[in-house]
């Protein structure tokens, strides 16, 4: 009888791995631990369709709840796993149950990054990372006409263009010169701020806080400078953090992730891990990754499940992101980290353009807006040598 699978974490990575290793003939015992009473759901919606509405709670779910159940998928819910007792190979759960693993894979995703500000306990400040944070921001804006979000990355700006289009007033605050700094160049950062101030945003740049103020309940945001934006509702959105905790507490090596080679295992032989909360060492890049996206999670899982099944792999992805903002959609091909130069094709002011980012020549990275021809040319070409007119005119 094959030895038993435990995998921590029911997100986009831990239902892949589940899913492509019953698809791979895996026939044993096989665990997945969720501490959300949902089945596996999508997350990306989370901050633009669900957030608006348009989506209900089921419309997420990566598969339905009978599927689990035919695949012989234990899914155990609204279950959190404390520790891990490697030489035993055994997780304990919050609720004092244990489980024996022949092998164990940490699908643990991120937590949503906190920042030591003060009011941040304050009644109306939240953060987005579960079905339950954004049930309490719906709750929140509507009783709530102004919204002020710290963060101009991704999911700053998709729930500004939400809250915006449900008629709320609506604040950006960023400690950065420019949006979505760490991920894009100065024209693409330039077209979002001009689309986000048309749509009536009041975008705040290299604005510094002070604290939330109100008794209780936020009433609004200080800046260092002494003015206060007044918000009814406080979003925190300055980027994830991995949720590596369980894995350094367990022994295993983490930096900023937890480390796992090109099959997805970790120090431990017996241990793999998957997803956003992972760290590895990319031959493309020539550097150590963690990547946040779905690409990687379903790319990254489909890899560790070959590697568990016995086959020889060594995962090094071309990785993608995405982000809708109104009716824009912005699409990244490629790390852009390390560029030495950029080439803008199309029009800003047409919203279709794309940015191709080069290094010694050679395109390592596209962002393409409302231009998805140039994205799937991008993902293609990208590694070969940049060549004039390799990506298509606008």
């Amino acid at each position: 009888m094959q030895e038993e699978i435990v995998i921590i974490g029911a997100g986009q990575a831990g239902a892949q791995l589940a899913h492509s290793l019953r698809q791979g003939g895996f026939e044993g015992p096989l665990r997945l631990i969720g501490d959300e009473p949902h089945p596996p759901y999508q997350r990306p919606p989370l901050s633009k369709k669900y957030l608006a509405g348009d989506v209900g709670a089921e419309g997420l779910w990566l598969r339905p709840p009978a599927f689990f159940e035919t695949n012989q998928i234990d899914h155990i819910p609204n279950s959190r796993a404390v520790s891990i007792d490697r030489s035993a190979k055994r997780v304990q759960l919050e609720n004092g149950d244990t489980l024996s693993y022949g092998k164990l894979v940490l699908a643990t995703g991120t937590n949503a990054r906190k920042i030591p500000l003060a009011g941040a306990d304050k009644t109306g400040v939240v953060t987005l990372r579960s079905i339950a944070d954004v049930d309490a921001i719906r709750d929140g804006l509507k009783t709530s006409n102004s919204i002020a979000i710290i963060g101009a990355g991704y999911i700053g700006l998709e729930v500004a263009a939400v809250a915006k289009a449900l008629g709320k007033t609506v604040s950006v605050i960023e400690a950065q010169d420019r949006p979505m700094k760490r991920v894009v160049s100065q024209a693409v950062s330039d077209y979002f701020s001009g689309l986000h101030r048309e749509k009536g945003i009041d975008l705040h740049l290299e604005a510094a806080i002070e604290s939330l103020v109100g008794d209780d309940k936020v009433t609004g945001v200080k800046l260092a400078n002494g003015n206060v934006i007044e918000a009814e509702l406080v979003l925190i959105a300055v980027g994830a953090e991995p949720n590596d905790h369980l894995a350094g507490e367990s022994g295993l090596e983490i930096d900023n992730g937890v480390l796992v080679d090109g099959s997805g295992q970790t120090s431990d032989p017996h241990i793999y891990a998957v997803g956003d909360c992972t760290r590895f060492y990319s031959g493309r890049y020539q550097r150590s990754v963690r990547m946040e996206s779905v690409q990687n999670a379903i790319d990254q899982a489909k890899a560790a499940a070959q590697a568990l099944l016995g086959e020889e792999v060594d995962y090094d992805p071309l990785p993608w992101f995405w982000s809708d903002q109104y009716d824009v959609k912005l699409q990244i091909a490629g790390l852009s980290e390390g560029y030495d130069d950029t080439v803008v094709v199309g029009s800003p002011e047409d919203h279709k353009f794309y940015v191709a980012y080069l290094n010694e020549g050679q395109l390592i990275a596209v962002d393409s807006v409302n231009f998805p021809r140039s994205h799937m040319l991008a993902r293609r070409v990208i590694g070969e040598t940049w060549r004039e007119g390799l990506l298509p005119d606008a």
